[in-house]
């Protein structure tokens, strides 16, 4: 019964002879069956690999489709509680729900609705039964997931300030392989937000023709242009949800370009960038990611307070500069160090290196002057990135909006030994 149902729905398909791999998504379409686009890709790829074509047949179709639904742990399954029958009669189908499946309380009913729900052949159905097609509809049904459906939509409070929650965040966003030799793409970008990233790193660096361009700097790795970066973000932005996006500048470019990176944010993101805190209000405390749906952020180092960014937003800005000290703290050992040789070292030799050589002396924090535009550094609002001192200090000093990264390393003392207090900052 099941082969001659199987045919009956896709032999009008290949009256043609062959079809190609968008026919044969269509026909999994067609059979109710999920999929994943790349593993369809995947395994119409071996297939025509053999026959040095680019279409298949009825028999490769079929081969293709017991690859992917007839997976050996269902028909393993299946044969334990079809008790050497092809199919599966409500007494069985109770017995698997209950041994398998946790359902306690499952009964007749219980059976015959899921029976009427996912068997698709009619003659197995009026039968009461169940077939190894309906078995694995239910199996890779969302009434069989572990996830709960219910947690699929926003469902907790989110109207508390944007510091109270986790942000899905994502680091070395343009890379989408080796982060010392292999390329950048913006679909590193597309990606991520697809997923649902809040959160968004960009490496900016001096190019030519005064364009900042995106890249793993000091490697060898691509270069994405600044202003196509930010073109994917509008696009993406709020595809996969509607909370705020932050876009972490990791700044490398003069104050020229800086300047032009201002330019790009501000015309390509239009109303979606925040400009000025929401309501105008003075900032004591955070807003909620509610009240920032569908705003961008920029994370990026801020001269002065926001209430002055806000007076200098009055006037033209361009060509003006800002200055502000910070520390180049060199003895975090966690921290990559991306001037170092683009090769792999020997492991077994580096340890042996490590077990003869003494622990080098700690290195001591420089004081560096960077200079910021302050067209750029008006753009940031509730996100500036300020460099972590100590808990004490950043106690007494820190303002609400001014936002610390942490290495990992580091960050696993901190919680180690002052879990209590590490709770107030973030971790990168």
């Amino acid at each position: 019964i099941s082969h001659t149902w199987f045919l009956s729905i896709i032999q009008n398909d290949f009256r043609a002879g062959r079809i190609d791999l968008e026919n044969t998504m269509r026909l999994f379409d067609k059979l109710q069956i999920p999929f994943d686009v790349a593993h369809i890709k995947h395994v119409f790829k071996k297939t025509i690999d053999k026959q040095k074509g680019q279409l298949i047949n009825i028999e490769d179709f079929r081969s293709i489709y017991r690859a992917i639904v007839h997976r050996p742990e269902f028909n393993e399954l299946f044969r334990t509680y079809a008790s050497n029958t092809k199919f599966l009669d409500d007494t069985q189908l109770i017995e698997f729900l209950r041994n398998e499946q946790y359902e306690t309380e499952a009964c007749e009913k219980t059976a015959l609705e899921i029976i009427l729900k996912y068997e698709p052949i009619e003659e197995v159905k009026k039968r009461r039964q169940m077939s190894f097609e309906g078995f694995i509809r239910y199996l890779i049904s969302e009434d069989c997931s572990v996830f709960q459906n219910d947690l699929k939509t926003v469902y907790q409070d989110m109207n508390h300030p944007l510091c109270d929650y986790f942000i899905s965040s994502s680091h070395n966003t343009y890379l989408i392989s080796d982060q010392l030799i292999g390329p950048s793409d913006l679909w590193g970008y597309t990606s991520a937000l697809l997923k649902g990233c809040r959160c968004l790193e960009i490496d900016c660096w001096d190019g030519s023709n005064n364009e900042p361009v995106v890249y793993h700097g000091h490697t060898l790795t691509s270069k994405l242009l600044f202003h196509a970066v930010i073109q994917v973000i509008d696009k993406y932005a709020f595809v996969a949800s509607d909370y705020p996006v932050v876009l972490s500048l990791e700044n490398h470019c003069s104050p020229k370009q800086q300047e032009v990176m201002a330019d790009y944010l501000e015309s390509i993101l239009g109303d979606k960038l925040l400009t000025s805190p929401l309501d105008d209000a003075v900032v004591t405390q955070l807003p909620s990611p509610e009240a920032l749906k569908f705003k961008i952020l920029i994370k990026n180092k801020k001269i002065g307070t926001i209430e002055e960014g806000m007076l200098r937003r009055e006037f033209d800005s361009h060509g003006e500069t800002g200055e502000i000290s910070d520390f180049e703290d060199l003895s975090e050992e966690e921290e990559i160090d991306e001037k170092a040789p683009l090769y792999r070292r020997n492991v077994s030799t580096k340890r042996k290196s490590e077990e003869q050589l003494p622990t080098p002396p700690r290195k001591k924090a420089k004081m560096k002057k960077i200079k910021i535009a302050i067209a750029l550094s008006d753009l940031v609002i509730y996100t500036k990135s300020q460099k972590f001192v100590s808990f004490d200090h950043s106690l007494s000093n820190q303002q609400c909006y001014e936002n610390n990264s942490i290495g990992e390393t580091r960050a696993r003392k901190f919680v180690k030994h002052s879990g209590n207090l590490f709770s107030f900052n973030t971790i990168k």
